[in-house]
């Protein structure tokens, strides 16, 4: 008999645990469709046939004020669910777009400026690894001070001012990266033409998602993120695994540099200040924890674009940025609040 309600007890608990990570999943994705849905509405009720948020050409307009922000979130995913935070990624960004815009200046071709680019965005994530786990600091505090060191490096290297390269030395592949291309569809009422950008960056999402799920450091990530001290008594390499989830973050920051480049074709030092917020905010909108743990490319990629829309949606219906932050921020605590909410259910059910 007691074996019987072990068994059911077991059951049930494993039940709510696979429906809280089905939750997890789903749930970025229902509130971007809600929040779509509404402004779809809204807008609808206002301008009628003349409505301009349910349009492919705002389709493409979103998705491709997304790429930036969203490439480095695919590294701040990383970061977060091995239990990490990263505030530098803002300033480690503008730094890479400096880096390439510089090296293209200087005539050293396109090949060279973004190994460079790339190379500096790995560089800056791996120094955040080893300064975490050599000095034994909180992360927080760590990226903290490199936000700031970033920062100025950025202006060191392009003097304190912009750094412009001759236009004619930007090839046309870089500069229509995320330039909107004239054919609005790629198959006619089927797939939007989206711009190259938006390419690159599901196909990182794609190969992130194979990393975290079909590999033996996807798993690691995952254990050090949900429990460290387990995961060091279970023969996992800690430190390894930090440095290396931090420079791999590192180089989808490159990645997101030289997007930026490509989309100011200048590089300006102060260019990412700021948008660590936009990046981290993105991850946790997507479901992930901040305890660790717990995260998906699916929800960081719904996260990015719920901002955007909101954003996007806010500027098509008049209303002030004031409203806009007030939304945004409203979402987040509710994320946040949704994942404390669920950490406890777990707890309980555990």
């Amino acid at each position: 008999m007691n074996d019987v309600v072990k068994s059911s007890a077991h059951s049930s608990s494993s039940w709510r645990k696979g429906l809280s990570r089905l939750a997890g999943h789903l749930g970025p994705l229902a509130a971007l469709a809600v929040v779509v849905l509404s402004f779809a509405v809204v807008d609808y009720v206002r301008s009628g046939s003349d409505s301009k948020f349910i349009t492919i050409d705002n389709a493409r307009f979103i998705a491709t004020q997304s790429v930036v922000v969203g490439m480095a979130a695919l590294g701040m995913l990383l970061i977060i669910i091995a239990g990490g935070i990263d505030l530098s990624a803002g300033t480690a960004l503008g730094l890479c777009a400096v880096v390439l815009a510089t090296v293209l200046r200087d005539g050293h071709g396109i090949v060279v400026a973004l190994i460079a680019a790339l190379g500096v965005g790995a560089g800056t994530g791996f120094v955040n690894g080893v300064l975490i786990t050599s000095l034994r600091v909180v992360p927080f505090i760590v990226t903290l001070g490199t936000m700031s060191v970033y920062l100025g490096v950025a202006k060191l290297i392009g003097d304190e001012m912009t750094v412009r390269p001759n236009f004619a030395l930007i090839p046309d592949w870089l500069k229509s990266l995320v330039s909107l291309p004239d054919r609005e569809w790629l198959i006619p009422s089927v797939l939007p033409n989206f711009v190259p950008g938006v390419w690159l960056f599901l196909a990182s999402a794609a190969v992130l998602s194979v990393v975290l799920h079909r590999t033996v450091f996807g798993r690691y990530v995952f254990a050090v993120g949900s429990n460290e001290a387990t995961a060091r008594l279970c023969g996992v390499n800690v430190t390894a695994v930090k440095v290396a989830v931090y420079t791999l973050a590192g180089l989808f920051v490159g990645i997101a540099g030289v997007l930026q480049f490509a989309r100011l074709k200048i590089g300006n030092p102060t260019s990412g200040r700021g948008l660590e917020l936009q990046i981290i905010a993105a991850v946790v909108v997507g479901g992930a924890s901040l305890s660790g743990g717990r995260g998906t490319v699916l929800g960081t990629i719904a996260g990015t674009v719920l901002m955007v829309v909101i954003a996007t949606g806010g500027s098509i219906m008049g209303f002030r940025d004031s409203m806009q932050d007030i939304a945004l921020g409203t979402i987040i605590n509710a994320a946040a609040a949704v994942d404390q909410f669920r950490l406890r259910r777990l707890a309980g059910s555990a």
